[in-house]
This record gives structure tokens, sequence and C-alpha cells, in this order.
């Protein structure tokens, strides 16, 4: 399916037209190990390390952050075409810190699972007291754990309150309601958990207002059919949301290159 799809960018040639591999990858992102599953072809690896590639530089431009933060200060490991979840077209296990993106599936899930990832590697670094290794920011700041005294970690904090509560915050936001209901409806907890929120939250956002497009790193949060409606948040939403990003992520950039450079 890879040698037969096209995927919309229009970020820059990073690689100048040459190829890439996993390797360049794992390099270049500051990634800590990257596994190709045997399925994969020769061919299959080649087109994939070069969308995969593409996608990361591209959410590092969007995010304003040096692309060796992508790698989560080489924490962060990548399996392609294997490691997945049957069904699943993309996963992140915190266990493992895997990043897994299914082959011939993965497409459009790697903003998604990138939150994820970033979800529960900030913990160890915002938080006060010692988590759980399974522990995601986003649920801990809903329990109103205490973040450590940060001009980072008010930003975050003001990102969380953006996404999750009412303009007032004093209740729920209507992303979240809404979210809610939809679990009611399927019987389940999923959409309307925190991490799943904010990971859908990011995407979207991504999608609608960042500064490339770029489909497999991100897509499918744009329809109009009521579903989707109603997992993501409003187009005027997101664009706040999209602000509020780019705030802490820049901040978070520059911090990244000032502790690189010591």
């Amino acid at each position: 399916m890879l040698q037969h799809t096209q995927y919309f960018r229009n970020g820059l040639d990073y690689r100048l037209g040459e190829q890439a591999n996993f390797n360049d990858i794992k390099q270049t992102f500051g990634l800590r190990h990257i596994s190709v599953g045997k399925w994969v072809t020769a061919d299959e690896s080649k087109i994939a390390a070069n969308l995969v590639f593409d996608s990361l530089a591209d959410l590092s431009q969007i995010l304003n952050v040096p692309t060796e933060l992508i790698g989560l200060r080489k924490t962060l490991n990548m399996l392609f075409g294997r490691g997945g979840q049957k069904g699943v077209q993309a996963h992140y296990s915190p266990s493992t810190r895997e990043l897994a993106l299914a082959k011939n599936a993965g497409a459009g899930a790697l903003a998604h699972e990138f939150w994820h990832a970033f979800d529960h590697y900030i913990v160890a670094k915002a938080f006060e007291d010692r988590h759980s290794k399974y522990a995601c920011a986003s649920d801990l700041w809903l329990n109103d754990h205490l973040l450590k005294p940060h001009a980072l970690n008010d930003k975050l904090s003001n990102l969380f309150k953006l996404v999750l509560l009412s303009e007032d915050g004093q209740s729920a936001s209507e992303f979240v309601t809404n979210a809610i209901k939809v679990d009611k409806v399927q019987g389940s907890y999923y959409f309307s958990k925190p991490t799943e929120l904010m990971a859908r939250a990011f995407e979207s956002s991504i999608e609608s207002f960042g500064s490339l497009r770029n489909n497999y790193l991100v897509s499918g949060t744009t329809k109009s059919d009521q579903a989707t409606r109603l997992i993501y948040p409003n187009v005027g939403h997101r664009e706040q949301i999209m602000a509020a990003i780019l705030d802490y992520f820049s901040l978070l950039g520059a911090a990244f290159e000032r502790s690189s450079a010591q």
C-alpha cells in the first residue's frame, strides 16, 4: 500500500532530494532506538523512511523546536511495521517508550502519537512528586497534582486549561463534554480520557492551523461529519489551542537549545 499512496505535504525538501533511512531518522531527531519489522520490504522501508523523516521534520518546524527535541532527549523509541496492536494504525507504549506505526495504516497518526509520548515523558520534568512510570501529565494536571514552579510549566498548565476546561475554569470545555457524550453512547471510556483529549486537540490544531500541511503527519480531523465534529475541538477552539501549543513549545525549544549548548 505504501508504494501506491501519495501523501500531500508542502514543507521544505529537508533531504535535498536524497533518500533517507531509519538511521538518519534516529540521528537527526535524537531517538533512542528504531526497529523495522521483518515483513517490511526494502522498497517499503525506503518509502517509509522518507515519509517519517519529512513528517518529523515538519513537526519540528511547526512547533518551532530543534529536530533533536522530537526524540525527547533520546528516550523515545520508534517501531515501524512491528510492535503495534491489531487493528490499530499507531500506538504509544509507556512501559517501553515505543511509538509504533503500522506499515500500511500508520499514515496520519504520527502527531497524535507524538503527543502521547510527550505527555508521558514530561511528567518527570514538570511535576513535583514521583509518579507511576505509566502516568501522563494531562491526567496528573486534571487531578490537581502540583507542577514545579517554572515559566514552562505555567504555559503547559495554560494549554491543559484551554483544552480541558471552560473559559471560566469552573467546568469542562465543550470539547470534553462532547467526548463524554460519545463515550456514554458507546458504553466505553476512551474519547474522554485526558491523554486522548489532549492528543486529539494537538493533532487537530496542527492540521487546521499548523504552518505546514503533511497528511502523513496528521489527517482526518477536518472532516465535516457529525462523528468527527464531536470528537475534535471546533475550529475556533483549535485556533486558540494552536496558539497555546506554539507558546509552550517555542519556549521549550529555546530551553532545549540552551541546555544542549552547555
